[in-house]
């Protein structure tokens, strides 16, 4: 008898497990959950600390974050891996809508790169306007340069600043690896920079840590530029060398992945995100995002001016 007892009860308990299950297992398929790949700078500069909570408290939406390189965050975007990308490299953006991978780029917002160097600046750049008379500077001083090496759009940028510069750059390849993933990077440096010119395969904030433990020159966005100078107990010794070039803005943009290409994409939620993101509330946020008085972004949607003329 007691054996008998114990047999229901143990069969009571594990058909109320399978229950429990079932009914969790409905749950979270209906929960809104949109995948979005980032470029670090929004992550690091803690952009998305500030614009996250808000979005999931008016729609109900939870954001999935996977932050990392720009090239790498297209490339999730090309492969389905997520729902919507936020990046900022506007000819690798263009090329990703071209190819009929996203539907279409929303401007969210800018900021710009800036040259970082060492206090004694070695190379003697501070307060240049120009980025890539600085950077010849850099390099016929011989002075140590950490770049990110991670194909990220500031990596981009960067290989486009030396390739400006008109020095005899070669090509070089280099494998990183990111969450037990290997892949290869291929990225131009000028021809005998070995010594002195350091690819480092690391997203924003490391770079520009490793830069200041070197005392280096690196190239950054001024956002996590801010974030990690003004918004930490650590602080950085690294100063602002060469700004304000035109050749050095830096636009973002939010673009859903076509579902012509990926049809299990969350197409609605990503185009959720994308509108909300150029709202009057969330260029708001944006706007008025500051550390020490600093602002780290501008916002570029035109429903921002519309509100202010209302």
């Amino acid at each position: 008898m007691h054996n008998r007892r114990l047999g229901r009860y143990i069969l009571a308990a594990a058909s109320a497990i399978i229950i429990t299950c079932v009914f969790m297992e409905g749950a979270w398929a209906k929960e809104k959950v949109l995948k979005m790949s980032t470029t670090t700078s929004t992550l690091a500069s803690g952009l998305l600390d500030v614009l996250l909570p808000p979005f999931e408290q008016d729609t109900g939406t939870r954001v999935k974050v996977f932050a990392k390189g720009t090239g790498a965050a297209i490339r999730d975007g090309i492969d389905g891996n997520v729902d919507v990308i936020f990046v900022h490299a506007r000819a690798r953006e263009a090329k990703f809508i071209k190819d009929g991978y996203g539907t279409k780029r929303y401007a969210v917002m800018h900021n710009d790169f800036i040259i970082l160097g060492p206090s004694n600046d070695p190379a003697g750049i501070k307060g240049m306007q120009e980025a890539t008379a600085a950077l010849k500077k850099i390099a016929a001083a011989k002075a140590l340069f950490v770049s990110r090496g991670d194909d990220s759009g500031t990596h981009t940028k960067e290989q486009d600043l030396w390739m400006a510069t008109g020095l005899a750059l070669k090509f070089a390849t280099s494998t990183i690896v990111k969450k037990g993933k290997k892949s290869t990077v291929e990225f131009l440096h000028p021809v005998g920079s070995e010594k002195w010119y350091l690819s480092i395969g690391q997203g924003m904030g490391r770079t520009i840590t490793f830069a200041d433990e070197k005392r280096a020159y690196t190239l950054a966005d001024r956002g996590t530029y801010i974030k990690y100078r003004y918004g930490r107990d650590a602080g950085l010794d690294l100063e602002i060398m060469c700004a304000e070039d035109p050749l050095l803005n830096n636009p973002y943009g939010v673009i859903p992945v076509n579902p012509a290409r990926h049809p299990h994409v969350r197409y609605a939620l990503a185009q959720q995100f994308a509108k909300w993101l150029v709202s009057a509330k969330a260029q708001s946020i944006i706007l008025n995002y500051r550390l020490q008085g600093k602002q780290l972004f501008y916002p570029d949607a035109m429903t921002l001016s519309k509100s202010k003329s209302d």
